[in-house]
């Protein structure tokens, strides 16, 4: 996750230089897998993550921060965690297929060059997750899917916590995006041209992560993005490669803020609006 504002939104209130933030996770999972009878498979995973973290141009906040130091322009930081995996997968029928996971929390070490801008002395958490989904086998060259998914932004606090001046940024109750928890609700289908070439098409529909209050500090993650469609396709060039495509637009979405600016700020709103496209292109290779 990346923003970058050459024409910084927080200057008026004293930070200086290009805005933005940039969020890079890796999660790195080892799987086990059991199958308990013809029907029914299980299986354990253990994810390492590493993050690496910036922040520029957010020197404005330093006053509400327990260490003013560590709040912006502090070159990149990483911090590290282990989560656990747990999944299901069943056959209900012959062309109905069924699967359920969880991911844990994800405890990673802290930011410590931006632990007066981070809740907990820079804590940023990886939040639990719940899913599940339905895959049915509709005929022999169509599969249409649908999945829902449950994400615990609020239990990071410095995801969840909303912005107020109750205790100084970096504290553990500090300030952080006032993200709530997250449904998120999924179709898609799959269709087999031959035994080469498969099309497929997937649409989904999050609910709003942030509040209308809590839009000044989101200037800097505006993830109010809620729909999302995707088109692609894949080529079985040969027994062991194969090459996929797809793209996805992210449908423009507004979020208008409300008593949104503190009054330390000066009052007034902040207003966030974002779109996206997205094209990918992979190579698979089977042995």
């Amino acid at each position: 996750m990346n923003t970058d504002y050459g024409n910084n939104p927080f200057a008026n209130f004293g930070s200086s230089g290009s805005a933005g933030v940039n969020l890079e996770q890796l999660f790195v999972t080892g799987t086990v897998a059991y199958r308990l009878n013809d029907s029914n498979s299980i299986g354990l995973g253990v994810t390492w993550t590493r993050q690496q973290f910036e922040a520029r141009g957010v020197q404005a906040f330093a006053g509400m921060s327990q260490d003013g130091s560590r709040v912006s322009n502090n070159g990149k930081d990483v911090s590290r965690g282990w989560g656990v995996k747990l999944g299901w997968q069943g056959e209900l029928s012959d062309s109905v297929k069924a699967g359920l996971s969880w991911s844990s929390k994800i405890e990673t070490s802290e930011f410590h060059r931006y632990s007066g801008l981070f809740a907990e002395d820079g804590g940023f958490d990886i939040p639990e997750n719940f899913a599940a989904g339905l895959a049915w086998q509709a005929t022999d060259a169509l599969t249409l899917a649908a999945d829902w998914q449950y994400i615990a932004y609020s239990d990071v606090k410095s995801v969840g916590n909303d912005l107020s001046l109750a205790a100084p940024l970096g504290a553990d109750n500090g300030a952080g995006f006032g993200w709530d928890d997250i449904n998120v609700y999924k179709v898609g289908a799959e269709y087999a041209l031959n035994s080469e070439f498969s099309l497929r098409a997937g649409y989904s529909y999050a609910d709003q992560p942030i509040k209308k209050d809590q839009t000044f500090m989101n200037i800097l993650a505006p993830g109010v993005i809620q729909e999302h469609l995707s088109l692609g396709g894949s080529w079985n060039v040969n027994d062991t490669n194969s090459l996929s495509v797809a793209y996805t637009h992210a449908f423009e979405q507004t979020v208008k803020g409300r008593n949104s600016i503190p009054a330390q700020f000066g009052g007034g709103e902040a207003d966030l609006t974002m779109d996206q496209d997205l094209l990918a292109i992979s190579w698979g290779l089977s042995f």
